[in-house]
């Protein structure tokens, strides 16, 4: 037994660059992109706001950073923003909104992450001196803790018209847009062309070792690059990195579907299992939730038993586990992490 992790189901972002993404790194012209002179950071600007239905990009650190950014370009003291309860800005960035921009989440209750034009309406606060002013309506997509639901097109288009009609803005947290693309067969355009802002990661199912891509319109964009530098995030000769984002989009996002695929041959088999609550039929994409809450043992317990085989597991709680498969997870990864789960479940 060893410690040495072989198989990382922890989250996608634990993808490794290929060799031949390594060589277009190397090979990327460069230049100085805080000045706007680096010709494969531009080039990836152009392509992601063409493939986002935007105007312009900013290519960004991280996806955080590009959520923080479009807060505080679009929010001010005060303002409030309407998410999905346990969006990832609401409980996984440090209370950034409140620290930058000094605004807060109300959360929409929502099992899967996924609300209706409906919810926004009782959700925006009427204009009274004593109520916070209700500015932003925020999507992510796929919803990670809703296990990587697809918002539906319909429902999108339901929460933009209702956000319209009370003159709220809108912005996309686009994580894994490219994993619902995939899984809807819908353009990426078609989720993310109505939202005055959106972004894309290209460090989860996409493979590379760092960045997201931030969309919006031209205005957007420039005070978008204002927060950039305040928030420290000129990269200087950064094509080295962008040249992975465009290597990504060239050769990455079809084979999403092989992790999707994955996904629902490692939720069929666990399902399967004594005491586990497990529905193969919601996993859209590429995240399992399992809980093992019914067999008696706890998940850190099962985390660290997998992980002493080298199979290592994302532990949420005491009775939950997410599995998040990706570019460096094969259908033989899954069955040996199956087959052991299995073992350990049936107590052999």
């Amino acid at each position: 037994m060893s410690e040495t992790i072989t198989v990382d189901l922890v989250s996608d972002t634990a993808t490794k660059p290929t060799r031949a993404m390594r060589r277009a790194m190397a090979d990327a012209p460069v230049g100085d992109e805080q000045r706007r002179e680096d010709p494969t950071v531009n080039a990836l600007n152009e392509r992601v706001a063409d493939l986002l239905g935007q105007e312009a990009a900013l290519f960004l650190p991280s996806g955080t950073m590009c959520n923080q950014i479009a807060i505080a370009t679009h929010c001010r003291a005060g303002d409030e923003i309407i998410a999905a309860q346990g969006a990832h800005i609401d409980g996984a960035e440090g209370a950034g909104a409140a620290v930058f921009a000094g605004s807060f989440v109300n959360r929409i209750a929502s099992p899967r992450g996924i609300f209706t034009g409906d919810d926004v309406r009782a959700a925006v606060r009427a204009r009274h001196p004593k109520f916070p002013r209700t500015r932003l309506v925020e999507v992510e997509q796929t919803n990670n803790r809703g296990g990587g639901a697809v918002w539906p097109r319909q429902a999108i288009v339901s929460v933009v018209e209702a956000a319209r009609a009370h003159g709220l803005l809108l912005h996309m947290d686009g994580a894994r847009l490219m994993n619902a693309a995939v899984a809807s067969g819908e353009p990426a355009r078609s989720y993310a062309g109505s939202f005055d802002s959106v972004w894309l990661d290209l460090s989860k199912g996409l493979g590379c070792p760092v960045g997201g891509v931030l969309a919006g319109s031209r205005d957007f964009i420039a005070e978008a690059d204002i927060w950039k530098h305040r928030f420290g995030g000129a990269m200087r000769q950064a094509g080295i990195l962008a040249a992975a984002g465009l290597y990504a989009l060239d050769h990455h996002v079809d084979r999403l579907a092989e992790d999707h695929a994955n996904a629902r041959r490692l939720a069929s088999r666990l399902a399967a299992l004594p005491g586990v609550r497990l529905d193969p039929s919601v996993v859209e994409t590429n995240i399992v939730f399992i809980d093992v809450g019914a067999n008696g043992l706890s998940a850190p317990a099962i985390g660290e038993a997998m992980l002493r085989h080298g199979i290592r597991l994302h532990i949420q709680s005491e009775r939950r586990i997410r599995a998040v498969t990706h570019l460096d997870i094969a259908a033989s990864d899954v069955d040996r992490t199956a087959d052991l789960l299995e073992s350990m479940l049936s107590g052999q």
